[in-house]
């Protein structure tokens, strides 16, 4: 089978008699040579399957192909009830019911179902019949036991918080239907190791909280540090944890006092993310963290993209170049601007300037011609609305962004149509995917499905 056809099953401009021949013919499954090659036909139809266009006839046509699918499909919302039997599809059924739109007698038929992972996924599923609930939890497989633990809602959650295998008194510690007072009890117990679990809960109190702060293992005191259920003066205690990764964990905590995280961000090198604590800053604190003394604490709040145009100025014109490339990509600048922080920083802020949503195409042709090229620059050119030919065909020099670049509109349709045939086979599938590829291209592509 021909490797492109997975690109053009994603191309949003095939027509529907062409997705209609891809489907009906999918099921030969053989390259030009008649060698079975049934990952490419997985490719296709889980490709074909994630259309936005298709019709009750199509999906019921993939649905028969296999049934995962038909579980595809009905996570997407398109495979109705009819078609999902349990007895002959009980991953379909079990999708459905996962989404809510399931029979309950499906329910009770799957309970019994003599294969554990059926059950154990069952489990998973919300709103169970409260009989299903109840033959679950008496299951004799134990991982059918611990997966309702973890995501059960109903009464039957205290019941298992007591179940002899530790496995299932585990899972219980995580579901968030189990009481406070039930996981504080459950930590207690020798046989269980929970600290993971109570890290990630919000309810505790803080005397637990402040126990596992000094658990010796540093992923649970990560975890902790970013919990919103952690008090201010236990913050506090966690901001001197000399561990990288208990710091960056602080930093996303979304109360962390921003005199804290001022310090963290001197000290644990956050990086270009818009923290849960700066998004939430009222216009005073902004204007604040922009007037830092400090680079990296600018470049915390250079990264929210609706600061005040005073504000957003001034950080763009900010001497240091983290604080620049931080506010780029924001919105409200205009394109002189922005040529200005090319001019001033060079390599250092191409990437981010390319990524400006209303960055010209001009503006983008020439940081797409840069020598040496700025992988990140083409990268984001490659997928920029606004990017024009010319600065589209120094993208396919570089191989990631010439996987991006060979599925954008505007690229040329020669190069477009010459990158089918390339070395390159992710190219070569994203240029099928190009809803600027011709139809005669297309139709012929489709010709050659052997049968």
């Amino acid at each position: 089978m021909n490797h492109l056809l997975p690109g053009l099953a994603a191309n949003p401009s095939l027509p529907p008699f062409l997705v209609d021949r891809l489907i009906t013919r999918v099921g030969v499954g053989v390259d030009a040579s008649g060698i079975p090659d049934d990952d490419l036909v997985r490719d296709l139809v889980g490709t074909l399957a994630d259309r936005t266009d298709l019709t009750p006839a199509q999906v019921r046509a993939l649905a028969a192909h296999h049934e995962h699918t038909a579980v595809q499909l009905a996570y997407r919302g398109l495979l109705p009830a009819a078609d999902a039997d349990p007895a002959s599809r009980p991953y379909a059924a079990l999708a459905l019911l996962d989404e809510g739109r399931g029979h309950p007698r499906w329910a009770r038929a799957l309970a019994a179902d003599p294969d554990p992972e059926i059950r154990r996924k069952l489990a998973a599923c919300p709103g169970l019949p409260a009989e299903v609930t109840d033959a679950l939890a008496a299951d004799p497989d134990v991982e059918v036991v611990a997966e309702l633990a973890l995501w059960t809602a109903s009464d039957v959650i205290a019941r298992l918080a007591s179940h002899p295998d530790p496995r299932v008194r585990r899972a219980t510690a995580g579901n968030p239907a189990t009481a406070a007072e039930v996981v504080v009890a459950l930590a207690e117990d020798p046989e269980l190791s929970l600290n993971w679990v109570l890290a990630e809960r919000t309810d505790l109190p803080q005397a637990v909280y402040a126990r596992l702060a000094a658990d010796p293992l540093p992923g649970v005191r990560a975890t902790l540090a970013g919990n919103p259920g952690v008090g201010e003066d236990l913050v506090r205690v966690l901001a001197a944890d000399e561990d990288d990764g208990v710091r960056r964990g602080l930093a996303r905590h979304p109360r962390v006092p921003l005199d804290v995280l001022g310090h963290l961000a001197r000290m644990a090198g956050l990086g270009p993310a818009l923290l849960p604590r700066i998004a939430s800053a009222t216009p005073d604190e902004v204007a604040g963290l922009a007037g830092s003394a400090h680079s990296a604490v600018r470049m915390l709040v250079a990264e929210r993209r609706d600061l005040p145009p005073e504000v957003r100025d001034a950080l763009a014109s900010d001497p240091d170049a983290a604080v620049v490339r931080a506010v780029a990509a924001h919105p409200g600048l205009p394109e002189e601007r922005l040529r200005a922080m090319v001019a001033r920083h060079g390599v250092r802020v191409h990437a981010r300037a390319a990524a400006h949503p209303d960055a010209p195409g001009a503006l983008l042709a020439e940081l797409a011609r840069h020598e040496p090229p700025v992988r990140g620059a083409l990268r984001a050119i490659a997928v920029h609305p606004r990017a024009t030919a010319e600065a589209l065909v120094p993208c396919l020099a570089d191989p990631r962004a010439a996987r991006y670049a060979a599925g954008h509109p505007a690229l040329p349709v020669p190069v477009l149509t010459g990158l089918l045939h390339g070395p390159d086979q992710e190219v070569a599938r994203a240029a099928a995917a190009n809803s600027a590829l011709p139809f005669r291209v297309m139709a012929e592509l489709v010709t050659v499905i052997p049968g």
